[in-house]
C-alpha cells in the first residue's frame, strides 16, 4: 500500500497549498463541535474530541478557534449535523468513499451525485465499495522521528499493527478502536505526530495512468471543495513515475 500512502501525501500537500484556510478551519471546527456535542466537552474524557483537536492543531488552527468550536457545542446553539458516508466509483474504476457532515441530507446527496457525474465517476449505493477498505487508525511521523527500526519498535510497543517507512516519513496503522491509546503511547516515545486520524485503508487497489490519475484528482478536489464534505478516500495505486509527474503538476 506504499503507493497509496504517497498518493495521499501528494493530495495532502496540494490541498494545503490550494485550499482556503478558512474553508479548512471551518471543516475542522465542525468536527470539533460535533464531537463535543456528542460526548464530554473535555478532550481528556472524550477520545473523538481529543482526536479532532489534535487534527486541528496539526493544521495550525489557532487555539481560539478550537475553544470557540467547543463552546459552541456546550452553548446549545450548534447546528444539528448528520454524518453520512457516500460510496462510488471514480475515473478508471477507482473506489471512492466520501464522508460528509450535513444539516441537509438532500442537498448534500444531490451535490455529491452531480460532482461524481461531472468528473467521470458514478455514485453507488451504500456498501458498493466499502468492502474494499478497512477502518483503521493512522498516525504519521516525519523521517526525523527516527529510523525505520526505531519507529517500528515504538509502534510494536504501542500496540500498532503495521508501519510503512520511507524517505518521506513513517505511517503507522492500528485498529480503529485503539487509535487513542496507540497515538498517546507513540507520543511518549517519538514526540508529537504530524497527523493522527481515522481512515479507510484500501485492501485492494486500482492502478491508474497519469491522465486518469489527474481526472481522479480533479474529482477529489471538487468533492473536497464542498463545505459538507469532511474527507474523501480512494483506493488508487499509481506507479512511481506517474507519482512524480503528479507531484510536479
Amino acid at each position: 500500500m506504499a503507493g497509496h500512502s504517497k498518493w495521499a501525501n501528494i493530495q495532502h500537500r496540494k490541498g494545503r497549498q490550494d485550499a482556503a484556510r478558512s474553508k479548512l478551519f471551518s471543516k475542522l471546527s465542525k468536527e470539533i463541535t460535533v464531537a463535543a456535542k456528542m460526548g464530554d466537552p473535555d478532550p481528556d474524557k472524550n477520545p473523538r474530541l481529543r482526536l479532532a483537536v489534535k487534527q486541528a492543531k496539526s493544521q495550525s488552527m489557532p487555539n481560539d478557534n478550537i475553544d470557540r468550536a467547543i463552546k459552541k457545542a456546550t452553548g446549545g446553539d450548534a447546528d444539528d449535523y448528520e454524518e453520512i458516508r457516500y460510496e462510488g466509483y471514480g475515473p478508471g474504476g477507482v473506489a471512492v468513499i466520501v464522508e460528509a457532515m450535513t444539516d441537509n441530507r438532500n442537498r448534500t446527496a444531490s451535490t455529491v451525485r452531480s460532482t461524481f457525474g461531472k468528473n467521470g465517476g458514478n455514485l453507488g449505493e451504500t456498501g458498493s465499495v466499502g468492502f474494499m477498505f478497512e477502518r483503521k487508525g493512522e498516525v504519521t511521523y516525519p523521517a526525523s522521528a527516527g529510523d525505520a527500526d526505531t519507529v517500528m519498535m515504538a509502534a510494536i510497543e504501542a500496540g500498532a499493527e503495521d508501519v510503512e517507512s520511507s524517505e518521506d516519513g513513517h505511517v503507522i496503522y492500528c485498529a480503529d478502536t485503539d487509535l487513542n491509546e496507540v497515538s498517546t503511547a507513540l507520543e511518549a516515545e517519538l514526540g508529537e505526530s504530524d497527523t493522527t486520524s481515522l481512515i479507510w485503508k484500501p485492501t485492494t487497489t486500482a492502478e491508474l495512468d497519469l491522465e486518469t490519475a489527474q481526472k481522479l484528482m480533479r474529482l477529489i478536489e471538487a468533492l473536497e471543495d464542498d463545505d459538507d464534505i469532511q474527507r474523501v478516500t480512494s483506493n488508487v495505486e499509481v506507479s512511481d513515475e506517474v507519482m512524480e509527474q503528479l507531484g510536479a503538476a
